[in-house]
């Protein structure tokens, strides 16, 4: 039997976040059926495309929705190229037995050296002197903030958090944390969020999307910040209350902030947020680099592997619902 696996990434999304190398290893292994278009899929154009297709391949534009597995009886495992599986409606996969993968975070580097770089624009105004000279203007001159001397606050101590911490450490930044599980690294002051706030020259949110952290920085949260102070958001939009950071950079209390995340579609910082002279804002680019990206592309790579060998793949979210599952793998063996 050979295996058929529908790539959903756009041409423009596929060369960034997939890359040749991976796609050539996937061809080694099975059929490769890619989306050629660049508008990104919705559930009618999946279900179209991927007719006869055994596994999908699928970015974090596209959706799994409840009507696809229904529509689709021969389709066996939906493998997600990213961690992030919100828009995957993994109850519905179970109850047609398709199994869901998620990729490993292979951006922690490339997420958490942004952070640094975030840091070092804001304290010393790069961004904004760069963009008043490109206009023809004398930028303002102030003060900076010197990162050896300054205290930086890490809200969410996961794998990015840590190597965060390790990288302001060795630039001779105090650093403090805040986290729900025990923090055993060397260097790192564990504190409470509000004493974190309250010391902190800046703020870096890297806190997990719960139902219990959305708004987690809401307006007592700013206001608990140090004036003058900076705020970073790398995780996610729906843990900021942006009319309260909105708030509170125009009354002067928070000097500046940088996101790369934010609540405008697949994750963009808001155009309310992105236009402000004293924001930095990126395009959710930080994990994109190609180690970042290809690392989670051959995850994708591996599921395959796996499942040509008769293996559960690694990144299983579903397992114990995965009844299409044992028909390939009888088929395959």
């Amino acid at each position: 039997m050979t295996m058929r696996v529908l790539l959903t990434h756009t041409p423009h999304v596929r060369a960034n976040y997939y890359g040749d190398v991976a796609l050539a290893r996937l061809r080694e292994l099975v059929e490769v059926r890619l989306h050629e278009s660049d508008a990104p899929l919705d559930t009618a154009g999946l279900i179209a495309q991927a007719r006869d297709c055994d596994v999908i391949i699928a970015d974090r534009q596209t959706d799994g929705e409840a009507a696809l597995f229904e529509a689709l009886p021969g389709l066996v495992a939906f493998l997600r190229c990213a961690m992030d599986i919100r828009s995957i409606d993994v109850p519905a996969a179970s109850r047609a037995g398709v199994l869901v993968t998620r990729a490993t975070a292979g951006f922690v580097d490339a997420v958490a050296e942004l952070a640094i770089g975030f840091m070092i624009d804001l304290s010393r105004g790069v961004s904004r002197a760069t963009a008043s000279y490109r206009a023809g203007d004398m930028p303002a001159i102030e003060m900076g903030v010197q990162l050896s001397t300054a205290t930086v606050g890490i809200i969410g101590f996961g794998a990015i958090g840590r190597q965060v911490g390790t990288l302001a450490g060795a630039l001779g930044m105090t650093v403090l944390a805040s986290d729900p599980v025990l923090i055993a690294q060397p260097g790192i002051e564990q504190v409470e969020m509000a004493e974190l706030l309250g010391r902190s020259d800046f703020v870096i949110c890297l806190a997990p999307v719960l139902p219990e952290t959305e708004n987690l920085m809401d307006a007592r949260a700013f206001a608990a910040m140090r004036r003058g102070s900076f705020f970073i958001n790398l995780a996610r939009g729906e843990l900021v209350d942006e009319a309260s950071l909105i708030a509170a950079l125009d009354r002067g209390h928070l000097r500046g902030a940088a996101v790369d995340v934010g609540r405008a579609p697949n994750q963009m910082p808001s155009p309310a947020l992105a236009g402000r002279a004293d924001v930095i804002a990126t395009p959710h680019i930080g994990g994109l680099t190609p180690e970042a990206t290809q690392h989670q592309a051959f995850d994708t790579v591996e599921q395959v592997a796996a499942l040509l060998q008769g293996r559960l793949p690694p990144g299983a979210v579903n397992a114990e619902h995965a009844d299409r599952l044992k028909r390939l793998l009888r088929e395959t063996a």
